[in-house]
C-alpha cells in the first residue's frame, strides 16, 4: 500500500469528543450476530451526525477472544469475525473524510497464548526470554514462583507440563511480556508505526502502568515501595520512546492509568510522554455534589503542572452503565467487582445520566462517550449460561462480569434484534427496542437528541478555564467563556443565575422557571 499522509496534531485532542466503539456489539454488517467493521462503516453517518471528533476502537485484532479481544494473537491482522485489514483501512479513510479520526487500542502488558512468540516459547525456544518463565517454589516446584494474584482472581501463575510457571496478571490465556527485553520494545514501536502508517491518529494504551516488573519478582507486600509491578520508574523510558514515534506522525496517546497518587499519575503526562490519560475518579464518583466538585478540582489540579488536558468519562466497556449506576441509592463504586448492589430506579438513573452528560461535556478537556450512552442504555442482566466475561468464571461466580454493558446496540425499533443484524452474540433484554436509535432520532426529548445538541453547543464553553460560581448546597455551578453550567444534585428545585439565554437543559424547568432536582442546564451569560 502507499504511505498515507500522516495525521496532523493540531491540538484537536485537547477538547475532543471521542466515541468508544466496542466493535463486537456496535453493528452487525453481515448478519452473523457479531458486530464488525462493515457495520461500523454503515453507521458512520450516524456518528458524524452525533458530532464526535474521533472513534476509539477496542481491540479489533486477530484474537481467540478469551477476554473480549484483549488477548491479541496478531497486531497486524483484523480478527476475521470483524473483517479484514483492507476494510479497516477503508474505515479509517472514510471516517477521516467525515472529519472523524481513529484511535486504536494497544495492549502492551500481555499477548494471547496463541501469539507466535508464546507458542514458540512453549516449544522451548529462546522466545521464553520474552515472557516471565520461572521455576516453582516448594520441594518439587509445585508452588507458584511468588504470591501475586491475577486481576481476574486466582493466582497470577500457570504451571506447564515441563514444570515451569509463566506469569499472567490477567487470564492464563494472556501471558505477560518481559518489557526488560529489547525485542519486546522494538516490536511495539514497529506496531505503532504500522497503524500510524495507515492513518490512525492516536492510540489508547491498556493497563498502561503495569508493564514493568521487578526483575526479582518478589512476593507482594502491602505498602512495598517501589511496587513490584505497578507504576515502576523504568516504565517511563518506554513511553518516552513511544512519544518519539508518535511525534513523527502527529499522533496522540491516551493511557489507562489507575493510580491513587496524583503526583505519580501526572508523571505519565509530562511533555515527552503521554498526551492524556483516563480520569477514573470522576467516573467512579457517586451522585454527590461535594464529591463531584472535589473530583473535578483534583483532576484539574493534577493535570495543571504538566499542561495536559483532563479527560472525562461516565462509563466504558468495563463499568456498569451510567443509567443503572445513578439509579441506585448506593452509588459507591466497588473496585473489586465494578458492580453496584442496590435495586435500580431507571427513571431516576436516566434523569441523573442526562444531567451528568451535560456536566461532563461542559468541563475543560476531552470527553469520552461509550457506545450506547447516547441512547441512555441501562445495564443488562445476562443469563448465567450466556456470560462470556472471564471475570465471572475466575471469581467463582461472585463477580457478575462486564457483559451487561456490552450488549449489542438497538438501531431500529421495528426490525429483528432491534436492527443490530443477526441474532446477537449476547442476548438483548426484552424491551431493548424502546431505546432504538431510529426512534430516538425523531424525538426531540430523547437522550440521543440531548447528546447531539450538547456536542453541537459545546463550543459555547470555549477553551478557557473553569470558574466556580456561588451556589446552594447540592448544586454545582461554573462558568467558562460566555457560558454557564448549573447542575442540581439537591432534593429541591433551585433558581437559575442571571443569564441572557437558555442554551440547553437535560430536562424541563418547573412552572416557576426553576431547575428541578437531578437536572442540568447550560446558559449564556
Amino acid at each position: 500500500m502507499g504511505q498515507p499522509t500522516p495525521a496532523t496534531d493540531d491540538g484537536w485532542w485537547r477538547s475532543a469528543v471521542i466515541y468508544q466503539v466496542y466493535v463486537r456489539s456496535f453493528a452487525d454488517g453481515d448478519g452473523d450476530g457479531t458486530g464488525d467493521l462493515a457495520g461500523v462503516r454503515a453507521r458512520l453517518p450516524y456518528l458524524a451526525e452525533l458530532g464526535v471528533d474521533a472513534l476509539w476502537f477496542n481491540p479489533w485484532y486477530r484474537s481467540p477472544m478469551k477476554d473480549g479481544g484483549y488477548d491479541v494473537a496478531d497486531y497486524r491482522a483484523i480478527d476475521p469475525a470483524f473483517g479484514t485489514l483492507a476494510e479497516a483501512e477503508k474505515l479509517i479513510a472514510e471516517a477521516r473524510e467525515l472529519g472523524i479520526r481513529t484511535i486504536v487500542d494497544i495492549v502492551p502488558n500481555h499477548v494471547s497464548d496463541q501469539h507466535p512468540w508464546f507458542r514458540a516459547a512453549l516449544a522451548g525456544g529462546p522466545e521464553r526470554e520474552l515472557f516471565h518463565f520461572r521455576p516453582g517454589r516448594g520441594d518439587h516446584g509445585e508452588l507458584p514462583p511468588n504470591d501475586w494474584t491475577s486481576e481476574f482472581g486466582g493466582p497470577a501463575w500457570t504451571r506447564l507440563p515441563d514444570g515451569d510457571w509463566y506469569l499472567h496478571l490477567f487470564a492464563p490465556e494472556q501471558p505477560d511480556l518481559n518489557w526488560a527485553h529489547p525485542a519486546v520494545r522494538q516490536e511495539h514501536e514497529d506496531i505503532l508505526r504500522f497503524w500510524f502508517d495507515r492513518g490512525v491518529a492516536g492510540v489508547r494504551i491498556d493497563s498502561a502502568a503495569l508493564l514493568a516488573k521487578d526483575p526479582g519478582l518478589p512476593d507482594f507486600t502491602e505498602g512495598r515501595d517501589p511496587h513490584p509491578y505497578v507504576d515502576r520508574d523504568e516504565l517511563h523510558d518506554v513511553y518516552r520512546a513511544w512519544r518519539a514515534v508518535a511525534d513523527e506522525y502527529g499522533a496522540v496517546f491516551v493511557g489507562e492509568v489507575w493510580l491513587p497518587d496524583t503526583e505519580r499519575f501526572a508523571r505519565y503526562l509530562r511533555p515527552d510522554e503521554l498526551h492524556t490519560a483516563f480520569n477514573f475518579s470522576f467516573m467512579t464518583c457517586p451522585w454527590d455534589a461535594s464529591r463531584l466538585r472535589r473530583s473535578i478540582d483534583d483532576t484539574l489540579a493534577e493535570h495543571a503542572p504538566v499542561g495536559a488536558p483532563a479527560t472525562w468519562v461516565l462509563c466504558n466497556h468495563d463499568v456498569t452503565r451510567t443509567v443503572t449506576r445513578y439509579g441506585r441509592a448506593d452509588t459507591g463504586f466497588d473496585f473489586a467487582t465494578k458492580a453496584f448492589g442496590t435495586p435500580t430506579d431507571l427513571a431516576l438513573g436516566t434523569r441523573r445520566a442526562r444531567a451528568a452528560a451535560l456536566l461532563s461535556l461542559a468541563l475543560p478537556g476531552a470527553v469520552y462517550v461509550y457506545q450506547g450512552e447516547e441512547l441512555g442504555l441501562p445495564e443488562a442482566d445476562i443469563p448465567l449460561d450466556r456470560i462470556e466475561d472471564p471475570m465471572h468464571a475466575r471469581s467463582g461466580g461472585t463477580d457478575p462480569g462486564r457483559d451487561g454493558c456490552r450488549v449489542p446496540l438497538p438501531w431500529a425499533a421495528d426490525e429483528p434484534h432491534a436492527g443490530f443484524g443477526g441474532e446477537p452474540w449476547l442476548p438483548q433484554p426484552d424491551g431493548w427496542a424502546v431505546y432504538a436509535a431510529d426512534r430516538q432520532a425523531e424525538d426531540p426529548g430523547s437522550v440521543l437528541s440531548l447528546y447531539r445538541a450538547a456536542v453541537r453547543l459545546r463550543p459555547e464553553f470555549g477553551d478557557g478555564p473553569l470558574t466556580w460560581l456561588p451556589a446552594p448546597d447540592g448544586v454545582l455551578a461554573f462558568a467558562r467563556a460566555d457560558a454557564l453550567c448549573v447542575v442540581n444534585l439537591a432534593d429541591a428545585p433551585v433558581g437559575l443565575p442571571a443569564h441572557s439565554a437558555l442554551l440547553l437543559a437535560s430536562g424541563p424547568l418547573d412552572a416557576a422557571g426553576r431547575l428541578p432536582a437531578d437536572t442540568a442546564v447550560w446558559l449564556r451569560t
